[in-house]
């Protein structure tokens, strides 16, 4: 099982010294609240969106997976 690697996406932006505006424009948000929701956790990536994320973080879809760690029985 693999579950959403968050602090990768996070981390690859600021390396990439793209601000959460800038994405979140990228993505087709207005603002960056929403797309700050999206990063911390609070919503979901989408599949469809995957793609998208991952050219503007110059990256791989599977990149964003991780193995989910033994004892986590969280289910989404």
């Amino acid at each position: 099982m693999y579950e959403f690697n968050l602090p990768f996406v996070k981390k690859r932006r600021l390396e990439l010294g793209i601000t959460q505006q800038e994405l979140a424009e990228r993505l087709g948000y207005k603002r960056s609240s929403t797309y700050l929701k999206y990063e911390s956790g609070v919503y979901t990536f989408k599949a469809e969106q995957l793609p998208v994320l991952a050219e503007q973080l110059k990256c791989e879809i599977p990149d964003f997976f991780t193995p989910k760690a033994a004892g986590n029985n969280k289910s989404y």
